[in-house]
């Protein structure tokens, strides 16, 4: 399939510890694990059209959203256009701090806001549905030596469905890893994925993200037509 990877691409350039960690930049590194199996494309907060051009979108199967510090600078115009692909059916997953991204929160009608620290706390992100396709392959939990802490509440419409459940040796909970379908696309939010941390190194963690691409595809179900429409049979008089 043809996935796009958007990438603020900020902390990277400016911060030596994150460069050290994503020297080439995360969206690279998302695009390392995946690129074997799919065409890849990836843009940045900073190229023209926030590199989400019309063509891009037009040619997207699933969008995947990293974005932190930025997320004001994303043109209005393309979280609009991006915002309507997915209502057409473009999967998207929107990864850590995409959570407060104007794309996610405009498809999810909330504020999208939760508690947070940045402590070292180890992170385990729980299977709470096994039977879902995202967590095929998994045991049944993932755990993160290290990772910024979120915490409950999380203020986000209730998931479609809950697939991972988080617990920090700081004593949080977190819904990690939750679903939404918004008119014909599919939406996945999965939490991991500090800058600081190798977290997408992590073959257990890159493979969610293997599953959840493919979940998300929208594969050719029915476009409805909506306004006025005529009868398909037509009425007898009587």
């Amino acid at each position: 399939m043809n996935i796009t990877i958007w990438n603020e691409y900020r902390h990277e350039q400016e911060n030596e510890e994150v460069k050290k960690v994503y020297p080439e930049g995360i969206h690279q590194a998302l695009a390392s694990f995946l690129e074997d199996e799919h065409h890849i494309e990836t843009a940045t907060l900073d190229q023209k059209n926030n590199g989400l051009s019309d063509e891009i979108l037009s040619q997207t199967d699933v969008l995947i959203w990293w974005g932190h510090k930025a997320h004001e600078e994303v043109d209005d115009s393309i979280v609009e256009k991006v915002k309507q692909h997915v209502l057409d059916g473009m999967g998207l997953v929107v990864l850590h701090s995409g959570h407060f991204s104007k794309v996610f929160k405009s498809l999810m009608g909330t504020t999208c806001d939760l508690k947070w620290r940045e402590s070292d706390d180890k992170e385990r992100l729980w299977v709470v549905d096994p039977t879902h396709p995202i967590t095929e392959g998994l045991d049944s939990y993932i755990e993160l030596e290290n990772e910024e802490t979120y915490g409950e509440h999380f203020d986000i419409p209730t998931p479609d469905e809950t697939v991972f459940l988080s617990w920090f040796t700081g004593g949080e909970v977190f819904r990690s890893g939750v679903t939404f379908k918004r008119g014909n696309g599919k939406i996945f939010y999965f939490r991991p994925g500090h800058e600081t941390y190798p977290t997408y190194y992590k073959p257990q963690i890159q493979k969610v993200i293997k599953n959840a691409v493919k979940w998300a595809r929208n594969s050719n179900t029915p476009k409805h037509k909506y306004g006025h429409s005529e009868p398909l049979e037509k009425n007898e008089e009587k």
